[in-house]
């Protein structure tokens, strides 16, 4: 294969074919696509003074059994506007490169893989109908710890439940400084009832109690007996 450098309403001196030569390797074009058959490459300047940051426009042409592959830069002069084309070039041959590669490594999937495989893929059901038809009236729902949430829901990253006995104040404000904790839930001995003991500024303390409130309680209770008609 030989590289075909031609001038379009400009000269191409022997210096820029040398050059040409020695950035477009053959051997790296070859390893990259075995099937090319020529490249060409063409030169050509814009008179237009206002353009003389793009005066020079370098088109490199890759003919191959495949598919051809084009790559064009301009700059202020022929070298820098090939160098700019060469990385193109290069870059879109790998690109095809890599996408052959991978056509004749992968393997064909079967329909139940596809939706494993390809994100957003319609999933079908046991009538040939996409499951989303059926579903996209429904809010999903999900298991996060004990809760089930539908749709986003709160955000619980973790759930402990711990056996606790009874115990007094000052048990609770040790066991919170033995664990180094800022706050400690316990069950007050006195009142049966769940607290939390909690560090405040410098050295003080705080402390919540939850009382049971007799009227919801009431209400929320399920009733003992019927009235029987007649």
């Amino acid at each position: 294969m030989d590289i075909v450098v031609k001038g379009r309403k400009t000269e191409v001196p022997e210096r820029f074919r040398k050059h040409v030569a020695e950035k477009l390797k053959l051997e790296k074009i070859q390893k990259l696509d075995g099937k090319v058959i020529s490249l060409d490459v063409e030169v050509s300047k814009e008179p237009n003074p206002r353009q003389a940051d793009r005066s020079d426009r370098v088109e490199i042409t890759l003919h191959s059994r495949g598919p051809v592959i084009r790559a064009e830069a301009a700059a202020s002069d022929p070298y820098a506007a090939l160098d700019l084309a060469a990385e193109k070039l290069d870059a879109r041959l790998r690109k095809q490169h890599d996408k052959r590669h991978t056509r004749r490594g992968a393997r064909r999937l079967t329909a139940a893989e596809v939706a494993d495989h390809v994100p957003g893929a319609a999933t079908l059901n046991g009538n040939g109908h996409t499951a989303h038809d059926e579903e996209s009236d429904s809010v999903p729902t999900k298991k996060i710890g004990s809760l089930e949430v539908k749709g986003d829901g709160p955000l619980i990253v973790r759930e402990k439940t711990h056996v606790a006995s009874p115990m007094s104040l000052d048990q609770a404000l040790y066991e919170m400084e033995l664990v180094g904790h800022d706050f400690y839930l316990f069950i007050d001995s006195e009142t049966k009832e769940p607290s939390v003991v909690y560090r405040r500024h410098a050295y003080d303390y705080g402390v919540i109690h939850l009382s049971t409130d007799p009227m919801v309680a009431q209400a929320q209770a399920p009733a003992a007996g019927g009235t029987l008609g007649g």
